[in-house]
C-alpha cells in the first residue's frame, strides 16, 4: 500500500482507528476525568451564563439551561438553522464528511491534500450537546460536524480563492460530559449575514459519515461586542462595514428571537486568544 492509500481511507477508516485507540483511553479515564471535568464549558458547569474578559456577559443557549438539570423552556431543543449553500456534507456536491482527516480538534489547517491555513484571532468553540428528552442529560458520544468563513467571508472549498482548500470544517465526537471542543480562528463577517458558525450534530461518530443522519442543524451567533473588537484588528477590516450594516434583530436567519438561544457565550481575551460556548439541546 502506498503513502496515498494510507492517508485517503476515508471517514469509516478514521473511526476504526478512533474506537480502537478508545479501549486503550478507558485505562486512563479515571485519571483523565479530572482533566475533562476542569475543561467543561459554563453550558455545562454549575453556573447559567457567562462573563467574557471585557465585563459583558453572554447568554448560554435555550435560556441559560445546565446540562443535566434543565426542564421546560429551560431545556428546549436548539433552533433548527439552515445550514447555508456552503456546507461541504455532501448535500449539494463537496462532501468532507467522507474524507480521512476530518474527524480532528483543531480545524484551522486544511487537510488531505490541501495545505492551507486560516489565519485570524484564536477562537475555541465548545459545544454542550444534551438530551432534552432526559431533561438535558449529557449526550456522550454524540458527534458534531462544524465549519465556519474565515477572517475574509469567505468558505473553503466554494469561495473563490480557496476553493482547494477545507480549513474551518471538522468533525469532533463529544466526551464523557457531552463536549465537542474545536480550535478555530474567530470568523469574519460578510455582506448580509450576522457573524456565525454552522454545525450538524449526530447520535454518533459512525452516523456523521452521512448528513442525512444528522438529528440537528443550528448555529452559533457570536455577540456584538466581541465582533468589534475582534474586527478592529489587522485582517478583518472588511468585516467592519459588513456588521454596521446588520443586527441580529434583522439576520435573516437570527432574525426570528433574536439569537437568543443561539448566542455564544463569551470569554478570554484578543491577546491570549477567545473561547465561545453553547449548549446545544437536540
Amino acid at each position: 500500500m502506498n503513502v496515498i492509500e494510507e492517508l485517503d481511507r476515508g471517514l469509516t477508516y478514521d473511526i476504526t482507528t478512533l474506537l480502537t485507540r478508545r479501549k486503550a483511553l478507558r485505562l486512563i479515564a479515571g485519571a483523565g476525568l479530572a482533566t475533562i471535568v476542569g475543561c467543561t464549558p459554563a453550558a455545562v458547569s454549575n453556573s447559567t451564563a457567562g462573563t467574557s474578559a471585557t465585563g459583558s456577559t453572554g447568554t448560554t443557549a435555550a435560556g441559560g439551561t445546565t446540562a443535566g438539570t434543565g426542564s421546560g423552556e429551560e431545556c428546549a431543543v436548539i433552533a433548527e438553522r439552515t445550514a447555508g449553500p456552503f456546507p461541504g456534507n455532501g448535500s449539494n456536491g463537496p462532501n468532507v464528511l467522507t474524507e480521512s482527516g476530518v474527524v480532528r480538534q483543531d480545524i484551522r489547517s486544511s487537510f488531505g491534500s490541501a495545505t492551507g491555513v486560516a489565519g485570524g484571532i484564536p477562537l475555541v468553540i465548545k459545544l454542550a450537546i444534551q438530551d432534552q428528552a432526559s431533561g438535558c442529560a449529557a449526550m456522550a458520544g454524540a458527534a458534531v460536524y462544524l465549519w465556519h468563513c474565515d477572517r475574509g467571508g469567505l468558505y473553503s472549498i466554494y469561495s473563490d480563492g480557496v476553493t482547494d482548500e477545507n480549513y474551518l470544517r471538522g468533525v469532533q465526537e463529544a466526551d464523557a460530559g457531552g463536549v465537542v471542543t474545536f480550535t478555530s480562528i474567530f470568523p469574519g463577517c460578510y455582506q448580509g449575514r450576522w457573524p456565525h458558525i454552522h454545525f450538524e450534530v449526530y447520535s454518533s461518530l459512525e452516523a456523521a459519515a452521512d448528513e442525512q443522519n444528522k438529528i440537528a442543524t443550528s448555529q452559533i451567533a457570536l455577540p456584538q461586542d466581541i465582533c468589534d473588537q475582534v474586527y478592529a484588528t489587522e485582517g478583518y477590516e472588511d468585516s467592519v462595514g459588513a456588521l454596521a450594516q446588520l443586527s441580529l434583530e434583522t439576520d435573516n436567519v437570527f432574525g426570528e428571537d433574536g439569537g437568543a438561544h443561539q448566542l455564544g457565550t463569551m470569554s478570554g481575551t484578543i491577546e491570549s486568544g477567545l473561547t465561545v460556548e453553547l449548549a446545544v439541546p437536540v
